[in-house]
């Protein structure tokens, strides 16, 4: 965690503000102000996000805002139209009308009399998106972006489909959006009219789990958004920031190598945390690298942030696979420019008795899997909590296709995407593949160092997917994700194949049988050959200002439990927590408000019925001081036959143990060869 430092300037915070759009809408932020910013303006910063400024990213912005202020910026945190105390309803993520509102807010800025016309934007995740999109619609008094776990394809690289297959978190984030929309404006802060606001929340509310389930193919829903469609139209620099066990990280290379502007990348080892407070570890000195940034762009100090390596990444080692680790051995690498030109490509060809740098003599090899293959692939997204990372991977290697290499003579160092070019057949129209590459070591025990999924109707097109053709031979390009691990000497790669990924993902309609065709299918990988100034450091401790004061009222817990059922041979995966990420009940001492979210999942499925699936997401949200009392309760359930997708969900919010309101919605929708 970042240690607390005293700031260069003392600074001021504002709990709460009006900015009122030209609709008469008005959006609700705080904001910080270093010590003489309305007599000598200062450049500003904008974080603009649904998650509630009040009471829901509190402890994250008092370190990180108050930081930045005290480095001599503005700060505006602000909550999006139809969040937090903002007015006005929220229909979907990243709609035109957040953009438009972002656009207002900093022409707002930029004409306050404590911001010089320079203005920075930047987020995590949903911020991290939307300031990439923001930048996009290039506002004069955007100057800079930085941008941390976020992504330029929504369809490719989020929380809802992974390689045209339905992620299984969709039902998960969709539920959260049902309980953190639930929530009313603090009465303290939005004023008369908050309950009358509350229930139009609630009755407009829409039902998140299915909005992209409506979508199921790359169609204009997902290239709204996407800045990949357009990279020419981003001018400003850009500042990209991505870890290791998040599932975003294909977007730092990926933008490095299209975009045009000034830009630098950072890959970590970290979850889906900013990096001052990074787990696994170790944490940078993030801050201070962004104030650099923000110096650069916004002040104009030539401090040659723009000669830096454009990528900073750790290399990792390896270690045990354990589902929870708090520090993962590596060291930093840097490369100049990306694609980095001493990137050679190094083939191996999935031979019948393992992988090899010629091919073998072709055989066609079957795959059928049992549909709980997967129970060892961890969260799709990492977000530091206890039991989230892959386990060993022999575990689900039973029921895939493995090939092994031989032991290595010397270490091996990797860093970029691999890529597996295979042949198959299958003998259904709908099919799934999961492909992971994986550090053996000499004990045998598997580290998974990165993986790909697809929908195999999907192998040419995300936006026009078509049926397999029972029997017929495919060519298949996958790209799996962007990795930097260094194999030691005397360990094995493993190229393990699976028509199954559970409960990551949801299974096909019919389990299918693939033919793998062994001697032609290979693996490339972006082999980097190790350099002088590779395990410098460059970056320093982690700091932050200080925390905002926060009394733990009862401790978190997250379980994880795996269920086989010897009767009928159904397997059941549990996730059950106290606090969001396990974090428990906590009181912002400040505003006196506690706040509680659990979260318990329970996915069933069986060996060889996947229309057996069936998921059930349960939150409870709790948000408390003395004479308001409110509580979300929300449920919901997905199970599917072989035609469509049918989810449902139950919502009642409660004020002082009253019920207030309550919603259901039941929707049936057609599969799109998902």
């Amino acid at each position: 965690m970042a240690v607390a430092v005293e700031t260069p300037l003392k600074f001021a915070s504002t709990e709460h503000l009006w900015i009122t759009l030209k609709d008469g809408c008005r959006l609700a932020a705080r904001l910080w102000l270093p010590e003489g910013a309305t007599v000598t303006p200062v450049p500003a910063i904008l974080e603009y996000i649904p998650y509630r400024k009040r009471d829901g990213t509190r402890a994250r912005d008092e370190p990180m805002h108050g930081y930045f202020a005290g480095h001599g910026y503005a700060v505006l945190r602000v909550d999006m139209r139809g969040s937090g105390e903002s007015d006005g309803l929220m229909w979907d993520e990243y709609l035109r009308q957040e953009q438009d509102d972002a656009l207002e807010v900093i022409d707002w800025m930029a004409a306050q009399d404590w911001c010089d016309g320079n203005v920075g934007m930047m987020g995590k995740s949903w911020g991290g998106f939307n300031c990439l999109q923001v930048a996009a619609l290039r506002p004069k008094a955007l100057k800079a972006v930085l941008s941390v776990c976020s992504t330029d394809d929504r369809y490719a690289d989020d929380i809802h489909y992974m390689g045209g297959c339905l992620l299984n978190d969709n039902l998960w984030w969709g539920t959260i959006m049902l309980a953190y929309q639930a929530r009313p404006a603090d009465p303290d802060l939005f004023g008369d009219g908050w309950r009358e606001n509350w229930r139009e929340r609630l009755e407009q509310m829409p039902f998140w789990p299915a909005l992209a389930m409506h979508h199921q193919r790359r169609d204009d829903y997902w290239r709204h958004g996407s800045i990949c469609e357009d990279w020419s139209a981003i001018e400003v620099p850009v500042y990209l920031v991505g870890g290791w066990v998040d599932s975003y990280t294909n977007t730092v290379p990926r933008m490095l190598e299209h975009l045009k502007v000034p830009r630098k990348g950072v890959i970590g080892p970290w979850a889906h945390i900013y990096p001052q407070d990074g787990t696994p570890g170790p944490a940078i000195g993030f801050l201070q690298d962004a104030v650099a940034w923000w110096d650069r762009w916004l002040k104009g100090k030539a401090n040659g942030v723009e000669s830096e390596p454009m990528l900073r990444a750790w290399m990792q080692d390896y270690m045990p696979p354990e589902t929870t680790r708090h520090h993962h051995p590596g060291h930093w690498v840097a490369e100049q420019s990306w694609p980095a030109p001493g990137i050679e490509p190094v083939h191996l060809y999935l031979n019948q008795d393992g992988l090899a740098p010629v091919g073998g003599t072709e055989a066609v090899l079957s795959l059928r899997s049992p549909q709980h293959v997967g129970m060892n692939g961890g969260e799709w997204m990492g977000a530091g909590c206890v039991g989230e990372l892959p386990g060993d991977q022999r575990q689900d290697d039973v029921g895939s296709l493995v090939f092994d290499g031989a032991p290595l003579n010397e270490a091996m160092q990797v860093l970029g995407a691999p890529e597996l070019e295979l042949e198959f057949v299958s003998d259904k129209p709908v099919a799934q593949l999961c492909a992971r590459l994986s550090d053996v070591a000499p004990d045998g025990k598997a580290l998974r160092v990165s993986f790909q999924v697809i929908n195999l109707t999907h192998r040419d097109s995300h936006a026009e997917p078509t049926p397999l053709v029972p029997g017929q031979r495919y060519k298949l390009k996958l790209v799996l994700n962007a990795c930097a691990h260094r194999f030691a000497a005397g360990h094995r790669l493993r190229v393990s194949l699976s028509s199954a990924y559970w409960p990551l993902l949801w299974p096909t309609p019919e389990a299918a049988t693939l033919g793998i065709v062994a001697g032609t299918s290979r693996l490339t990988l972006p082999h980097r050959r190790p350099q002088s100034t590779d395990g410098s450091e460059p970056f320093g401790k982690p700091e932050a200002a200080a925390a905002t004061p926060i009394t733990q009222v009862s401790p978190g817990s997250v379980k994880r439990e795996v269920t086989f059922d010897l009767v009928d041979g159904s397997v059941t995966v549990v996730t059950d927590t106290e606090g969001v990420f396990g974090e428990g009940r906590q009181r912002f001492d400040e505003i006196g408000t506690e706040v509680l979210h659990n979260i318990r999942r329970d996915l069933r499925i069986a060996p060889d019925d996947p229309l057996c699936a069936s998921y059930t997401c349960r939150q409870l949200y709790v948000q408390s001081r003395p004479g308001w009392d409110i509580r979300i309760e929300v449920t919901t359930r997905m199970h599917a036959d072989a035609g469509f997708f049918h989810i449902s969900g139950e919502l009642d919010a409660f004020e002082n143990g009253a019920r207030f309101a309550s919603r259901e919605w039941n929707e049936k929708i057609k599969r799109d060869l998902v």
